[in-house]
This record gives structure tokens, sequence and C-alpha cells, in this order.
């Protein structure tokens, strides 16, 4: 009887990436894979360090797991098992802690070691990478496709140069290949996932190289790019998204704060007015983009002015929506030495104003597109209706009787409730 093993993904899309790629290689192992929450012999979860929610939502699931699976074996790996590996591994439960220098290898290091608790948090090599085993991923009909890891800018807030090393690229023949399979598997759209997608180098191919080559597969009918920075993006590939209907009409550009001093205390590389002449040369480029981006509220020295000057340029800016984060410290921060840290409360309240004018601009843009058709690929179905988004991240309800699990099809925008989106197929 082989060995069971489900999956829980903490953070972002790269880790959503590689636990797609871990699921299939745990198969190829000969363990056997079920859905998380089903009795399972091994549990993995792939943890996140980002932000204290991060950290804490280790403890939380670890404790689920044990009280609908008491006998699980657990494996965590990932950022926070690179960054805070001793303390992991005192948690119950826990047989496994591996860092992500080697949580790839995870299938064979277990077989070795199934009986034999493992602490494995090896330094983050700095070299181009290849990936054997293709991301299939049998809960969402878009694919992650990892094309990057690490991150060399060392903002002062941030930890991830520490828990996923320096930057680095995946040979660009291997992604095409891992694109390839992916499209025979089924899969309509590839997200570009990595830390820091913009710098991808791999001998003198760079991003714009990579999406050339995606576009020529006949079958992939998308290419989404997530979290990019401003100043590495390839500002011609702006034409490009306008004029090909293959790369998506998204830019998700993190911003962190409004304010130029708190740029410079966190150590970012550029200056608001920099980042809205990118801004608003992509707005004026591309039709209908959707721009979103991340800010940081509290970071230690923010005062009332710097929050003031953060509202007024996210309000003044053509953004979709934001991502609001609640600064915390970490364990490799720089920041965290830094004086004038912000209370709580504020930083809540801060949190909370931003929230509410993201979300005003979201449905702005939204109302926007009633009367208007776009294409969406189709992912789930509930109550009746069928939900996709269209290119520009729009996330569509369709009333219908059939099957439109992965179909992409012309749809009219009818209304917007709030943030809910009504349409009917063309």
């Amino acid at each position: 009887m082989s060995t069971t093993v489900s999956f829980y993904t903490i953070g972002c899309r790269l880790n959503q990436a590689e636990t797609a790629i871990l699921q299939q290689a745990f198969e190829q192992e000969g363990f056997q894979y079920t859905r998380f929450g089903n009795p399972s012999d091994l549990v993995v979860v792939n943890t996140c360090t980002v932000t204290e929610h991060g950290d804490a939502g280790t403890r939380k699931i670890v404790n689920k797991i044990l009280r609908v699976n008491p006998n699980a074996k657990i494996a965590l790996i990932g950022c926070q098992a690179q960054t805070q590996k001793e303390k992991l591994m005192e948690l119950p439960g826990v047989q496994w802690v591996i860092g992500n220098a080697v949580k790839m290898d995870l299938p064979a290091i277990l077989k070795e070691n199934l009986n034999h608790p493992l602490l494995l948090a090896p330094r983050i090599p700095r070299e181009n990478f290849t990936i054997p085993v293709a991301g299939i991923d049998r809960k969402h009909t878009r694919a992650n496709l990892k094309i990057q890891d690490g991150c060399d800018f060392f903002c002062s807030f941030c930890e991830i140069p520490y828990a996923r090393g320096r930057a680095r690229s995946r040979e660009f023949d291997d992604i095409l290949i891992e694109a390839r399979i992916l499209v025979n598997a089924g899969h309509r759209e590839v997200v570009l996932t990595g830390i820091n997608i913009g710098t991808y180098n791999d001998k003198g191919r760079k991003l714009i190289d990579v999406i050339n080559a995606l576009e020529q597969i006949p079958e992939l009918l998308r290419i989404r790019i997530t979290s990019v920075e401003a100043t590495t993006f390839p500002v011609e590939l702006l034409v490009n998204m306008d004029e090909n209907h293959k790369l998506c009409r998204f830019l998700h550009i993190s911003l962190q704060s409004g304010s130029n001093r708190i740029l410079q205390l966190m150590n970012r590389k550029y200056t608001t007015e920099e980042f809205a002449e990118f801004l608003l040369h992509a707005y004026h480029t591309v039709n209908d983009i959707c721009l979103g981006t991340d800010v940081i509220v509290g970071f230690p020295g923010e005062t009332d002015s710097d929050f003031e000057e953060t509202f007024e340029f996210m309000k003044s800016m053509p953004f979709t929506y934001f991502h609001v984060f609640s600064y915390s410290d970490r364990d490799f921060n720089k920041s965290r030495k830094f004086p004038d840290k912000v209370p709580v409360e504020i930083i809540k309240k801060r949190n909370s104003i931003l929230r509410e004018l993201s979300r005003q601009k979201r449905v702005k843009y939204l109302q926007g597109h009633v009367g208007k058709t776009a294409y969406v690929l189709f992912e789930h179905e509930k109550k009746g209706y069928w939900n996709g988004v269209t290119d520009t991240y729009i996330r569509v309800n369709v009333k219908s009787d059939s099957d439109l699990h992965n179909r992409f099809l012309p749809v009219r925008i009818e209304s917007v409730n709030d943030q809910e989106v009504i349409g009917k197929l063309v």
C-alpha cells in the first residue's frame, strides 16, 4: 500500500507553483496524492515568512492538521523553513523541516527518511536552474510557470534574499519544455512567477525573450505577468500588451510607499516621480489595462504627513486596486532595528483607509466595463454560476447549465454589484 501525501500552501504564487510541481514529483516517486483535509500519512506545508501573518499561519495549520489527522507526519518546507528552522522543528507533529535550497528534492529526501526526523536548510546556491517536473495544476485552469527565484535588491523591510537567496533564473529552454507540457495537459493560460521576474537573465535572454517564445505556442491562449518591479520591466512589452491578444493587459507593479522619504528608508530603487512616469505610460499605452500594486503602512518612522502623501499618490494614480500590508519586523530585515516604530492602532487605521480607497477604485474600474465584451477563461461553478477571469483580471460570473470548465468564451458584462460582476455569454 503506497504512502499518501497531501499539501497545503501558504503565501505567494511562486509557492503555489512549487507545490504543484511537488505534487507531480511525489506521484512519480510512488506516493499517492490526496486532497488536503483527507486522511493522509504525510502532510507537506509550503510556508511563507514575508509577514508575521505567514509565520502565524504555519502554527495554525500545524494545529489544524493534528486535530483532524493526529497520526500524520508533517513536513514544513520553504521560506519560513529556511529562516526559522529551529523554531519550526519544535512544533508538535513536525518531522521534517526542509529549506528552499533542497525543497524541490523533497520526495527523494522523505523516501530515505520516512522514519527519521530531519532538519535540512543549507545555503542557497546562486546559479540558474532547471525544474525536471511540470507543475500541472489539478485545482485551476490557469497554471503558474516559475521562471525566476531570489532577489538582489535587499529592501530594508524584506527578508526574501535571506529566505530565497540571490536572484537567479530558470534555463530558457526548460521554461518552454514545461510550458508545452502544461498546454498539452489542458492549461490555456500560464502565469509567469518568480520573486523578481523583471531581472530574468539566462545567457543574455531576458523576460521579453521568454514572452516572445511563449507566444509561439499555438494552443497557449494567454500569458500573464505577475508582480514586477517598475525599474525592471521592459517598456517595449507595453505595445505588445496592447496589440497582442495573448499577453494579458495586466500588471501588478510594487510601489510600497507614496512618500519619497519612506521609499529611501525602504531602500527602494525609484522615486514616486519615476514610478508615476512608468505607471502613466502603461496606462496611456495599453487600453483598459488593469494596474495593481502593493503598499506597506506603518513602516518605522512613517509620520502622518508621510501617510498623507501615500494616500494622495494612490488616489491620484490610475491604479485598479492595491494590496495593503501592515508593516511587521522580521528576523532578517534591516528595518527591525530602525527607530520610531508606529503604534499598532495607527497601522490598523491607515490600513483600513487604504483598503477602502482600493475598493472604491476597483468598483469604478469594474463599472467602466459594463456593456463591454471580453473573453473569459472559465474555472469554477457554484450555485449555477460559472466563474472565470478576463485578461484584465475581471472575475466574471455567468449563469449557465452547460459545463464551461476551462472554456474560453466571449462574455458581455451586464452589471456590477460592489465587486461582484455578472456577465452573459455572447
